[in-house]
């Protein structure tokens, strides 16, 4: 990890992408962020996380952010919307964020969507999947987008998140057909550990905590980041 270069992060305002800028900025990881909102801005700010102010839906505030004066050296997004929104950023803010990785040659990129797309869409009970399908169409667009664009990826697919504390107990699998819950915490210490991960290269892998994975599953093999 270069001490002069950034991880850039997307969705960092809440959730799993917060987790993530809190964890790199505590192991003295310099990082930047794409924030809508001043709040959001200085709230990280006061974190050591250098903000940007701009819309992942821009792409002119995406370029700016990630073809800046900083050299951006990995990028990470959490983006996503709720069902209900009608314009989601799952696909259109990634994609603009893929386009803006290529351009800038960063050497790596991860994607955190969710268990229930592409082949991993079995995993899910069915009354989950009518629920986020409308989500889950865009952050599959958006995998197939990263896979097609030449950059070394890396995309995780966490199952139900949860927003207690870390429990170290998070794994992650290429197994598309299992299922169960995580915190979000562990969602993003298993993010972090994929940058520098030759292992993780290319790969498509499901997180999950080892201790909440749903009964009567198929066995699975733990994924080795090396």
């Amino acid at each position: 990890m270069s001490n002069t270069s950034y991880i850039f992060v997307a969705g960092a305002s809440r959730g799993v992408g917060q987790e993530i800028a809190k964890f790199l900025t505590a192991q003295d990881i310099k990082v930047k962020a794409l924030l809508r909102t001043e709040v959001a801005a200085k709230d990280l700010e006061s974190l050591g996380i250098k903000p940007v102010l701009g819309d992942a839906l821009k792409v002119d505030d995406v370029e700016k952010a990630i073809l800046g004066d900083e050299p951006i050296q990995a990028v990470i997004t959490t983006l996503g919307g709720l069902p209900t929104d009608g314009v989601k950023p799952d696909f259109i803010g990634n994609k603009n964020l893929i386009d803006a990785a290529v351009k800038a040659k960063v050497q790596r990129f991860i994607l955190v969507t969710s268990i229930g797309c592409g082949d991993s869409v079995g995993a899910l009970p069915p009354q989950a999947l009518e629920t986020l399908k409308p989500v889950l169409i865009e952050k599959e667009k958006a995998e197939q987008y990263l896979i097609n664009s030449g950059l070394n990826y890396t995309i995780i697919r966490p199952g139900g998140l949860k927003s207690e504390p870390a429990t170290g107990n998070g794994i992650l699998t290429t197994n598309t057909q299992i299922v169960g819950s995580i915190h979000r915490a562990d969602v993003a210490e298993l993010v972090c550990r994929c940058l520098n991960s030759v292992n993780a290269n290319n790969q498509v892998l499901s997180a999950l905590d080892k201790n909440m994975i749903y009964p009567g599953l198929p066995e699975y093999v733990e994924f080795n980041l090396g």
